[in-house]
This record gives C-alpha cells, sequence and structure tokens, in this order.
C-alpha cells in the first residue's frame, strides 16, 4: 500500500484508545502480539480494570468470540496468580470492522467468571465500525473517564503508523523509566557489611565465644552502662557483631537480600549512609529502651526495610505494584515475632525502620534532589537523636535498668568510690520498684560513707522484702552496735546465725553479747 492510501478505521481506534490508555490513564505495557494486533496493559491500582486487553480483529463467529474470552480469563487467572491479588478484573476489547453474523449480544452483556477460583472476572466489550461512538461511551461509564477518539473516520497509514511510534515509545519508555529507579548501582557495600560481619564473627569466637558476655563486651557490644561512661562507639560496633551462628546466618540472609535491593535503588553511598544511620538509630532506640546487652545487625537490616519505605512516599504506585504488599507481610512477621519472642530486642528493630526512613529522606535518590525536603529529614533526624540521647545520659537508671544500676554500683564500691555508688543507687530507689539486692548494695553504700541511720532504714527494707536475708540482718546488727542500740543488734545477730549457722562471722559477733 502506498503512502497517502486511506485505510480502515479500526487500526487507528486500536492506537488510538492504547495510547490514551497509557498515556493519560497511566497504564503499563504488559506485551504485544507478534503481529502487533493483541496489546495487554496493566495498572494495578485501577479496581475496575487491573488489566486490559485490547485485540484488532475481524470477528466472523460468536464462538469464536465465547472462545477467546475464555482464553482471556485463563491468561488473565494466570497474571492473578502472579500478582498475588484477591480478585482481578480484565476489560477485553476488541476492535472490530463488523460484529459476530450470528447472534453474540448475550457472550458479552455480563461479565465471564473464571470457573474454577472464580476471582478474574473478564468484562468484554465490541467496538465495531458501525457503533464506534455508542461502544466508547460504554468505555466511559465503565472506566468513570471521559475518553476522546475523534477523527476516526478513513486516515492515512502514516498517521496510523507514527501514532504506534508514539504509543509504543511511550510504553517503552515508562518501562525503561521504572526500571532504571531499581539499577543506579551494583551492591558493594552489602557484601562488604556481610564479609565483616562474617570476620568479626571469627574473632568473636577465637576470642571466647559469640554467646559469652565478655566477649562480647570486650570486642563492643550496646551495654548501657559503658555508653553513659562515655563509651559512645558502642551506639556503632554492635551492628558487626552477632550472638551465635544462628543470629549470624539470619541476618546474613536478610542483609543479602534486602540490603542489595535498596543499594540498587540507592546507589552505593546514599546505601552505606542509609545502613550506618539506620545501626545507629537501632542502638540509640536499644539504649533508651533496653537495659540488656544487644548486639547484631537488625537494626540496620530494619532500616533498609524503612529506606524502600521511603521510596514508595516517593513512588507509591510503582512501589505497591513492585514490593509493597510483600513488603509489608515480611514487615509484620518479623516485628511480630519480635513482640512475641523472648531476647528479641524489638526497640533496636523498630529504632533501625525509622532510622532507615529518615536517612532516606536525607539522601533521597541519585541524580534527583529535593533539597528542602532533604534538609527537613536531616533535621528531624539530629532533633530525635540528640533527644533520645539527652532524655538518656539526664536518666541514667532508667536506661540502664536494675542489672545495670546493680554492676556499675558494684564496680564503684570496688573502685571505693562510694559516694557515685550511692548516687546512682539512691536515684535508682526512688524511681523504681527496686530489689532487695539493689537496697542492700545502697545500705553497704551508706555504711561506708557513715550514713548510720540511712543505713538502718535501707537494711530494714532489705528484710521487708526479704526476712531471710542473713547479711542484712548481721550489717544491721553491726550498725546498731555503732548507733549503741545493743538490743537490736543482739536481735538481728541472732537472726543472721539462726538462718546461716556455719558462717563464722555471723558466731563470732553473736559471742560478743
Amino acid at each position: 500500500m502506498k503512502v497517502g492510501e486511506m485505510l480502515n478505521t479500526e487500526d487507528y481506534v486500536f492506537w488510538k484508545l492504547a495510547n490514551f490508555f497509557i498515556s493519560e490513564l497511566d497504564y503499563r505495557y504488559i506485551t504485544l502480539s507478534q503481529d502487533q494486533k493483541e496489546l495487554w496493559l496493566e495498572k494495578r491500582e485501577n479496581k475496575e480494570a487491573q488489566i486490559i486487553r485490547m485485540l484488532n480483529y475481524n470477528i466472523d463467529w460468536s464462538n469464536w468470540l465465547q472462545k477467546d474470552i475464555e482464553r482471556t480469563v485463563i491468561n488473565g487467572e494466570n497474571i492473578r496468580k502472579q500478582m498475588t491479588r484477591g480478585e482481578l478484573n480484565v476489560l477485553n476489547i476488541y476492535v472490530t470492522s463488523n460484529p459476530p453474523v450470528d447472534d453474540y449480544e448475550f457472550r458479552i452483556n455480563k461479565p465471564f467468571v473464571e470457573p474454577t477460583r472464580k476471582k478474574t472476572i473478564v468484562t468484554s466489550v465490541l467496538l465495531e465500525r458501525a457503533q464506534v461512538n455508542e461502544r466508547i461511551e460504554h468505555l466511559v461509564k465503565f472506566l468513570g473517564t471521559s475518553i476522546n477518539v475523534q477523527d476516526y473516520e478513513e486516515v492515512q497509514e502514516e498517521v496510523i503508523e507514527s501514532l504506534k511510534r508514539d504509543t509504543l515509545d511511550l510504553a517503552v519508555n515508562k518501562v525503561k523509566k521504572e526500571r532504571a529507579l531499581f539499577a543506579q548501582g551494583k551492591p558493594l557495600f552489602t557484601y562488604v557489611f556481610i564479609a565483616i560481619q562474617a570476620v568479626m564473627f571469627l574473632l568473636l569466637e577465637l576470642f571466647g565465644g559469640s554467646t559469652t558476655t565478655s566477649t562480647l563486651i570486650q570486642f563492643g557490644a550496646k551495654v548501657n552502662p559503658l555508653i553513659l561512661e562515655g563509651e559512645w562507639w558502642r551506639f556503632l560496633t554492635p551492628i558487626f557483631l552477632h550472638i551465635g551462628f544462628l543470629h549470624l546466618v539470619m541476618n546474613t540472609i536478610g542483609l543479602y537480600y534486602i540490603g542489595t535491593t535498596v543499594e540498587r535503588i540507592f546507589g552505593r553511598v546514599r546505601f552505606l549512609i542509609i545502613y550506618l544511620i539506620a545501626g545507629f538509630g537501632g542502638s540509640v532506640a536499644s539504649f533508651i529502651m533496653s537495659p540488656h546487652l544487644s548486639a547484631g545487625a537488625s537494626g540496620a537490616i530494619f532500616g533498609c526495610f524503612g529506606a524502600l519505605l521511603y521510596f514508595g512516599l516517593i513512588h507509591p504506585k510503582l512501589f505497591f505494584r513492585t514490593m509493597g504488599l510483600n513488603l509489608f507481610m515480611v514487615l509484620a512477621i518479623n516485628l511480630a515475632f519480635g513482640f512475641t519472642v523472648s531476647n528479641v530486642d524489638n526497640a533496636g528493630h523498630i529504632g533501625g525502620l525509622i532510622g532507615g526512613f529518615l536517612a532516606g529522606g536525607i539522601v533521597h535518590f541519585p541524580q534527583k534532589k529535593k533539597l528542602l525536603m532533604q534538609i527537613g529529614f536531616l533535621l528531624l533526624t539530629l532533633l530525635l537523636s540528640i533527644g533520645l540521647l539527652q532524655y538518656g545520659f539526664t536518666h541514667p537508671t532508667k536506661v540502664m535498668g536494675e542489672v545495670g544500676v546493680w554492676e556499675t554500683a558494684q564496680g564503684y564500691i570496688e573502685d571505693e568510690d562510694y559516694e557515685k555508688a550511692y548516687d546512682l543507687l539512691a536515684e535508682f530507689t526512688q524511681e523504681e520498684n527496686a530489689s532487695e539486692e539493689i537496697y542492700f548494695l545502697l545500705s553497704y553504700s551508706e555504711i561506708k560513707l557513715n550514713h548510720l541511720d540511712e543505713a538502718e532504714k535501707t537494711l530494714l527494707k532489705v528484710l521487708e522484702l526479704d526476712p531471710k536475708f542473713h547479711e542484712a540482718h548481721y550489717n544491721l546488727a553491726l550498725v546498731y552496735l555503732e548507733l549503741q542500740d545493743y538490743e537490736n543488734a543482739k536481735i538481728h545477730a541472732e537472726k543472721a546465725v539462726e538462718i546461716n549457722p556455719t558462717n563464722n562471722d555471723y558466731v563470732d559477733l553473736l559471742n560478743q553479747f
């Protein structure tokens, strides 16, 4: 056919509609047949028609139409399974010069439902040349939007070819643009962090064991009392340590899968910043919320989840189409696991998640800038970090917990720094429901500071909590001796011997009366 020769309108209507769906309604290309007569498009967020299938074909008989609708529902069901969604609505559009010669209306009057699972629904529309306007009006009502296909009378071949080229270029460029968002850089630091984790685990095992508390402390685990004493590096070093082989394996697998994804989206340098900020955020949250020793890359890995949530904030349609539902499911499972299983530092997980989200906002995406928003995220991150750290350092007993307070106070006493031990223990007993061991240690510091009246009251509190605390009876007897209350001194000396008659110090004290 020569240039300038006129064609039938079907090709024009087919490509005009395709162009409209892609350019105006933001549908995306799935596949195009080799003869370019069958086109599949998708837009998962459009509940009325997640899939549009278009066919440019002259239909002769309604039996063929029925078989083609059945083939369409099978293909739609396969797509539904890949999309892992509940229900899939397919809009099936036929562009034809004439309708079937026999009765066909009953085949398209109602949607055709996939017979087994009944979750894929195909709604078919026939656009024959004589009734294009009327049929397009039907599409308008179905999609809830206006469709402009004007001048669909006889058109020249070059016009249709130009329209086809523009439509295909638009579809391909849209796919390339989306794919480019997931290819900003080849993973490097993910593998570096995996290697560091493995090396540090081997070192832990060589120098005492990865489950040994003293070894973990020596190599930089998060220990709140030591952080309060100025060992700030413990906000970062725990990221590279793991407690036991299973802990290492689980975090390595998680880092491999989600770390490479984040590094591809954000690029290497941005990923490095996200990972470290998230790890720091996880450690700070754990410092505030959990008094226990902790280590592991979990906070930083949850930070990668947070960075992907930031990606979803900026690109919501692409996010929910590619990873959104699965990401939320994995997050929910991991958080639920953390809340139901003991010895899991969920505070660190949540802190890392928030830190990763904020870090994503700080670095944004390669070759793109949103300076004001990035500055806002940076200021919010700084304010949040400073606020949490200030709270932790001004409320040491809150972040240390009873075990941390006891261990720290014991260290002060061993160093004969009784004032520090007294201040720490007194503050803790005022703010928390302390155990008898804490009160006993407080009484010891009071005795050493010659606060005998306070020591008496504290030791009586110990015995109120545990009447059989023989060390408290003994120390109280000594206090009463110093206060020249010999009667009460003898009473408590007797009780100490009664509870623990094999202790020579108790017996010697009682023999003095």
